[in-house]
């Protein structure tokens, strides 16, 4: 798991791994990973995630190995979480724990603070 102390967000590796592919499928070495949270969903707000050629002004930049992106009002309900990526049988996604969540739905794709 890759601790981004810096910005109290986890990624395991297997998210890594994942991200790396999407990127790589894109062949653009200008494509990001973003990171970002909009309103809606089963419990008020939900995260989502797209390949992003943008930097945005105050987008905070995470670089690894690649770069994620996560705008300053989605970044501060992600503020110490972690996040993974599982495929199953009911299929494959990217999946928040999110200490700052008081609710979250079924899925898991949706939370409430």
């Amino acid at each position: 798991m890759i601790n981004t102390s810096k910005f109290k967000l986890q990624f395991t590796s297997s998210a890594l791994h994942r991200i790396n592919i999407l990127l790589k499928k894109k062949k653009n070495i200008n494509s990001k990973f973003r990171i970002y949270i909009i309103g809606g969903g089963c419990s008020g707000f939900q995260y989502k995630f797209k390949i992003d050629k943008n930097i945005n002004v105050h987008d905070i930049i995470i670089r690894n190995q690649f770069t994620i992106l996560i705008d300053p009002i989605s970044f501060q309900y992600v503020i110490g979480g972690k996040i993974d990526y599982q495929e199953t049988l009911e299929g494959s996604k990217f999946i928040v724990s999110n200490p700052n969540a008081t609710s979250t739905c079924g899925c898991g794709a949706s939370f409430s603070i």
